[in-house]
């Protein structure tokens, strides 16, 4: 019984954390009244993504309040027409750029050297730098509100985060981890004020930077063969000295990342080896996740089972309390909460189970992803 008092408020903690995250530290970037008058570049990386890059595309040449707005383009060896695509869609637009890129040299992954290439031939009068990935579909405002909120942040470095549009019941279970884990376990407030690299986090698919504070941490050169090159890049911009800044981009943009399960799976699998590192350190985390909040619902049963309806409250308890952690999460980002959070103890399971195999293929040299090897 002790055990599971303690579980019930280990949850309600972290369930709290959520909350404060949620309702007081969370950035909710909003569009100047006055526009942004300074030059941005969209920076567009693009590998194979002919099916999706129409809307992509059609939103950046959308945008409002951002009168000196160019759009780069970077084809990275695409084999299904995506360059023919842009050009469709952009035709005789003067604020597009398309450029065809090179491949990675030896030390470079494919996703940083594209938005290297990007970065370094953007217009040099481009104060701000707007990265985007081709599954995000930005809201007409979405650039003046993101670039007008780093301002106001005083940060090198803003990760808006999109909403996550969820289709088929494995987005259901797996996607809104992306939000809660981050809102649970990330004191947002230290993220922000604290230059420990430890306490930096982003999302690649909508990131703005400003442009002297990317360059003088490195840019993507700085994080040429990191898989998360988006959280590696947020700590070398505060290794260099800059400040980063998490955001609630829900009412800027939409991101649906995977079509169908196996996309997602490889998709996590490719990457979850390097968000927890050594082996023992993702063993220990995952163990802990699944004590906090798989275990509760299936010892509230066993306890109902034996007979210990004081046991069993407790249990259930907790099993709630993570429920709830859920629920503010997803109003906090524009996300779908009924029923989904009460699946949440197997949303956590199905984490558990994606490390494992990222961390089996990783071991056997088995991680591909759009055709290139992870190493």
């Amino acid at each position: 019984m002790t055990y599971l008092v303690a579980l019930a408020l280990g949850v309600a903690v972290l369930t709290g954390h959520t909350l404060v995250n949620a309702t007081r530290w969370l950035r909710r970037p909003v569009a100047p009244a006055t526009g942004v008058t300074e030059p941005v570049a969209v920076l567009l990386p693009l590998r194979d993504e002919a099916a999706r890059v129409g809307p992509c595309l059609r939103a950046l040449l959308g945008q409002r309040d951002v009168p000196d707005l160019r759009i780069v383009v970077l084809d990275d060896g695409s084999t299904d027409g995506t360059a023919d695509v842009v050009r469709t869609i952009a035709g005789d637009d003067p604020r597009v750029t398309l450029l065809t890129g090179a491949p990675p040299p030896p030390g470079w992954l494919g996703k940083p050297y594209a938005c290297w290439q990007l970065a370094t031939r953007a217009d040099p009068a481009a104060t701000a730098l707007v990265f985007v990935d081709a599954d995000v579909v930005l809201a007409p405002h979405a650039v003046a509100a993101a670039v007008a909120e780093l301002r106001a942040a005083g940060a090198a470095l803003l990760s808006p985060y999109p909403r996550i549009v969820v289709a088929t019941a494995a987005d259901r279970l797996v996607q809104p981890l992306l939000q809660w884990l981050w809102l649970t376990f990330l004191p947002l407030r230290a993220v922000e004020r604290s230059p420990r690299p430890s306490l930096a986090a982003a999302g690649g698919q909508f990131l703005v930077v400003d442009r002297a504070g990317y360059l003088r941490a490195g840019g993507h050169g700085a994080v040429a063969d990191r898989v998360l090159e988006d959280i590696e890049l947020a700590r070398a911009v505060k290794r260099s000295g800059g400040r980063v800044a998490l955001a609630d981009g829900s009412r800027l943009a939409a991101c649906r990342m995977y079509a169908d399960w196996p996309q997602l799976r490889d998709g996590y699998s490719k990457s979850l080896w390097a968000t927890f590192g050594h082996p023992a350190a993702a063993s220990v985390v995952v163990a802990l996740l699944l004590l906090l909040y798989t275990a509760p619902p299936l010892l509230a049963v066993a306890a109902l089972a034996a007979g210990s309806v004081p046991a069993a409250l407790v249990a259930l308890a907790a099993y709630l309390l993570g429920v709830a952690g859920r629920v503010v999460t997803a109003r906090a980002t524009g996300g779908r909460w009924w029923p989904d959070a009460l699946a949440h103890p197997v949303s956590v399971g199905l984490l558990g189970w994606l490390t494992l195999r990222s961390y089996h293929l990783r071991k056997r040299r088995l991680l591909s992803w759009r055709g290139r090897p992870v190493p």
